[in-house]
């Protein structure tokens, strides 16, 4: 092992060490741009053929890369793109980073894991290091993903070395960017989470080191279901509150104060992205297989899910008390179609379950997004509408589902009959015509 983690290291200082990176998506780019920005050959495996021909044309289909960026990378030679497996015969390291959706609700789908580490096994070079990035359960590294090398031949620590280390990329955050957020390893062997941490220590500050693949699978469950629990906790305590006729903000704010022992989390029309409403459903999946139910999961989840029709409720409890309307037959604007502010991404965003559920009530819906002009997802087809001061007074309600920065908030209020604030905008003023979730 000394030998080759030698080779390793002398290959990252002689800028020799090749990398394969199988998906270029919100992970594996990202990513891949980092290595190739540190002078290390990157070649980058995708399939999906718009996204081949956004890279050829060098634009960028990902909000956190700029068109800038990917031009000056791709110029250095250091980046390429390919649909085709074989071309990583010459990495010395391979980053899988698929998606992992679910079947259903709680039935993991790790089929881009397979798919993918089927068509790596039978193309690596001698020696190669595996690393899987993609958010899995417990257990997958080992159970899953090891058979399939092994089933060919290969063996650990001589053939190949295997690793799973979890993404942790936050889609918009200028605060932690890729290389300033710390990464956790796990390999199958501590030999394999050397080689990891020598790898990606080319592009990051800091590498967290775990005993195991299976440890590290759980630490980014963890942090997603942490997450999830308090979400769903302070959804709950939010409606829980406007029953009692207590405003959630003022409370979150006040608790907020406290200088240890709580951490604010807000209120909003469901929670979107490919983390958090799926990740831990990954953990509760995999406990029942050891006879565990794992209730705060699924309560939480449930909570999260009924957030949608909750907003559509209350919407439609604040027409008929301020305008005598109903619900079927009003105009509603949806301000945000993204599942995050300012990010161009659409995955689970709660603004199309609202759009969706408005449409089945009847409602003549329409929404605004600076980032997305149009929305042509299964049964929809709309356009952004121009936000301008005419068209805002022609609805009965405007909702505020994503908060987006550069938006004309204060003409919005001066124009808008009726405002549902989900993202406390507006702070609680103005309860002349703004309502808080």
């Amino acid at each position: 092992m000394n030998k080759i983690l030698k080779d390793f290291n002398q290959k990252i200082k002689n800028k020799r060490l090749k990398i394969g990176v199988i998906g270029l998506g919100y992970v594996g780019f990202p990513l891949a741009l980092e290595f190739a920005k540190k002078r290390v050959n990157v070649i980058g495996i995708e399939i999906d053929r718009d996204r081949l021909k956004s890279i050829a044309k060098k634009q960028s289909y990902i909000s956190d890369i700029s068109a800038a960026e990917l031009k000056e990378v791709l110029a250095s030679g250091y980046l390429k793109a390919s649909p085709d497996f074989a071309d990583i015969y010459e990495a010395d390291v391979v980053l899988i980073c698929v998606p992992t959706p679910l079947k259903g609700k709680y039935l993991p789908d790790i089929s881009f894991i397979k798919n993918a580490v089927n068509a790596v096994a039978r193309h690596i070079k001698d020696k190669a290091l595996i690393i899987l990035e993609s958010t899995t359960y417990p257990g997958t590294t080992e159970e899953e993903i090891l058979p399939i090398f092994e089933k060919t031949g290969l063996k650990h620590g001589k053939d190949f070395y295997l690793c799973f280390s979890p993404e942790r990329i936050d889609p918009g955050n200028q605060e932690f960017p890729v290389q300033k957020i710390p990464k956790v390893m796990g390999g199958v062997t501590p030999e394999a989470t050397k080689l990891a941490m020598a790898v990606y220590r080319i592009i990051l500050e800091k590498v967290v080191p775990v005993s195991s693949p299976r440890a590290a699978e759980t630490v980014k469950l963890l942090e997603n279901t942490f997450r999830l629990i308090n979400i769903g906790l302070i959804d709950e305590l939010a409606m829980m509150a406007h029953k009692m006729k207590i405003d959630i903000w003022e409370v979150i704010g006040a608790a907020g104060t406290k200088p240890f022992g709580f951490m604010p989390f807000y209120p909003g029309p469901g929670v979107g992205g490919h983390c958090i409403p799926k990740d831990p459903l990954y953990l509760h999946w995999k406990a029942k297989s050891f006879g565990f139910h794992s209730r705060f999961i699924q309560l939480a989840s449930n909570v999260i899910s009924s957030m949608p029709e909750y907003v559509v409720k209350r919407v439609a409890e604040i027409l008929k008390l301020r305008s005598a309307k109903q619900l079927q037959g009003s105009k509603i604007l949806v301000m945000g179609a993204t599942y995050k502010k300012d990010i161009k991404d659409l995955r689970k965003s709660p603004s199309i379950d609202l759009i969706n559920s408005f449409k089945k009530q009847g409602v003549k819906i329409s929404y605004f997004d600076p980032l997305i002009p149009f929305l042509k997802i299964k049964d929809l087809n709309l356009k952004s509408i121009k936000l301008e001061s005419k068209s805002i007074r022609k609805f009965d309600c405007v909702l505020i589902a994503t908060d987006h920065s550069g938006v004309d908030y204060q003409m919005i209020l001066e124009n808008a009959k009726l405002i549902f604030d989900t993202r406390n905008v507006y702070k609680g003023k103005h309860k002349d015509k703004v309502e808080r979730l």
